[in-house]
């Protein structure tokens, strides 16, 4: 297969042939259609083994559509002391970058899971759970589900993974080498103590499994904000506060740490606490 549109029609045949709800759905004659048919297909497919014919289709599908978003290297993204003229003590290892975590070329990207770490199920669901499983393909889903399997046959089939304990995968079609999940605290209601000790766990556990894994860069992505309700700003702060002291102790063992940020608002809340 040499074009896009002949993969995207071959994953998207094979990927309804296995489904009993959807084999019957029709084949769209746009485009972008098919492209949001495939997602869809592979958003709601569960961890199941595939054949190396598809997977050798899937692959080349992503990877050109990576190219396609385009890849973001570290060496393109500034760091605080140059965009900002920060202060901060770790200034030329710390940037803020707002944009798709997916097109990051990084050692790791951190991916806000769900204590059950299989991806987001939701078709077309814009949270970034989503887009990352979209877009690393469907291996990674199989990784995540052997992961807690083997968790499951430790301390039982009711297990889910606690808050702020992180698991690491291969990033599959990502430019990233990784990606670390992290189910972060859910606020209901007013924001505790115990929520902000979770947030602070999570970046810290994170860091601390990129040091076991000689990961020398990492991508944030603003846990715990969106559905999970961890006011913006405070979960900024609390970020920033937790990588810095991290880095007081490991300054010599990374070499970029990526908040990366989506809305205006994290990049205002980001960019003022790391001003000092």
């Amino acid at each position: 297969m040499k074009t896009q549109e002949e993969r995207l029609n071959y994953l998207i045949e094979k990927f309804k042939e296995e489904s009993v709800e959807y084999k019957n759905l029709e084949m769209p004659a746009d485009i972008e259609d098919k492209k949001v048919l495939l997602r869809s297909l592979m958003n709601v497919r569960p961890p199941k083994e595939t054949s190396d014919e598809i997977l050798k289709v899937q692959d080349e599908y992503l990877t050109e559509r990576n190219k396609e978003k385009g890849i973001v290297y570290l060496k393109d993204i500034k760091t605080i002391k140059e965009t900002i003229n920060s202060k901060h003590p770790y200034s030329q290892k710390i940037s803020v970058w707002q944009g798709d975590i997916t097109r990051l070329s990084c050692d790791a990207i951190v991916n806000a899971a769900n204590s059950q770490m299989l991806g987001c199920f939701v078709p077309m669901h814009t949270c970034i759970d989503n887009c990352i499983h979209t877009f690393a393909g469907v291996q990674l889903r199989n990784e995540c589900n052997k992961i807690m399997n083997e968790f499951r046959e430790k301390y039982g089939d009711d297990y889910e993974q606690p808050t702020a304990v992180p698991i690491i995968t291969d990033g599959y079609n990502l430019p990233a080498k990784k990606v670390i999940h992290v189910a972060g605290p859910i606020v209901t209601g007013t924001l505790t103590q115990t929520n902000i000790k979770d947030l602070q766990n999570c970046y810290k556990n994170i860091l601390d499994m990129c040091l076991e894994n000689n990961l020398k860069s990492v991508a944030f992505c603003c846990i715990s904000t969106g559905v999970f309700s961890f006011p913006n700003k405070k979960a900024a702060e609390v970020a920033v506060e937790t990588v810095t002291n991290w880095l007081k102790q490991n300054e010599t063992k990374t070499d970029r740490v990526v908040f990366n940020v989506f809305k205006q608002e994290d990049k205002f809340c980001y960019e003022k606490f790391l001003q000092k």
